[in-house]
């Protein structure tokens, strides 16, 4: 069974949105028009997105390290595969 938190994706989709609403970085909007272009609904798009945030916020949390911009994009480009770094 799938136990999504509500409160942690609620957050990671605000973050998905307010990239969007920015365009920053641009390649989350252009990620998710191309998403939608093959089919995908906005609402599935924006969750692929935030999977690859959830990737991000992991790793700094854990390492204590930087967002990685450049692994952020390499995942965001080969959505929707899961991200796998």
């Amino acid at each position: 069974m799938d136990e999504t938190n509500p409160h942690l994706h609620a957050a990671f989709m605000e973050v998905v949105d307010n990239q969007i609403a920015g365009n920053d970085p641009p390649e989350t909007r252009e990620t998710l028009s191309r998403l939608m272009a093959q089919g995908i609904s906005r609402e599935d798009a924006r969750t692929y997105i935030g999977q690859a945030i959830c990737i991000e916020a992991w790793d700094i949390m854990r390492n204590k390290s930087e967002f990685n911009l450049e692994r952020f994009v390499r995942n965001l480009k080969n959505l929707p595969e899961e991200p796998k770094e």
